[in-house]
């Protein structure tokens, strides 16, 4: 059985950056623990980081990532691309089942197992299993409630996408930049 962790929702808007992330961690179907933290601020305080999928390879890809942005000098874009070219070639790491979502204050992106970084077009995105509920929900409140910042939308979009994904909770953590 692999111990799970899900949902993360990063938002851009109103000039703030903020990375929010639930707290569930399940082992199978079963929740483990409530209160799980899944996101970190990097690099003097100027990359947000979230993972989502297994916690020991997603502990190691976070790892791997803050060794990336020391040798590059806390350059996001380039720091993702080289962890994502040796998590595709390297032996071990090709079998990590974790995603990384990445941001400072002029991109976000994506990191994925099969080499992908990619730079959404929107200003939200989500990665994990309640990821696409969270990332639904936080567009429609920036179409709707533009008086709110981008702290606020994040959580009230992870608070919505615990009420629908079983492996997302409303225990809630967010960071801004």
């Amino acid at each position: 059985m692999d111990i799970k962790g899900t949902t993360i929702l990063g938002v851009r808007y109103g000039g703030e950056v903020a990375i929010a992330g639930d707290g569930q961690v399940t082992l199978g179907d079963t929740v483990l623990k409530s209160s799980g933290l899944k996101i970190r601020k990097l690099y003097n305080d100027t990359i947000l980081a979230g993972f989502a999928g297994s916690a020991a390879d997603s502990f190691t890809l976070l790892e791997r990532f803050e060794t990336r942005l020391e040798a590059f000098k806390g350059k996001l874009e380039k720091s993702a691309i080289e962890l994502a070219k040796e998590w595709r070639t390297d032996k071990y790491l090709r079998r990590l089942e974790a995603m990384l979502l990445v941001m400072d204050k002029e991109k976000s992106l994506v990191i994925s197992g099969t080499g992908d970084v990619v730079e959404p077009d929107e200003p939200v995105v989500g990665i994990g299993s309640g990821g696409a509920y969270a990332r639904a929900a936080a567009l429609a409140l920036i179409e709707t409630a533009t008086s709110l910042k981008a702290t606020e939308i994040a959580r009230l979009a992870l608070e919505i996408a615990s009420k629908i994904c079983v492996y997302t909770n409303s225990n809630i953590k967010v960071l801004t930049l």
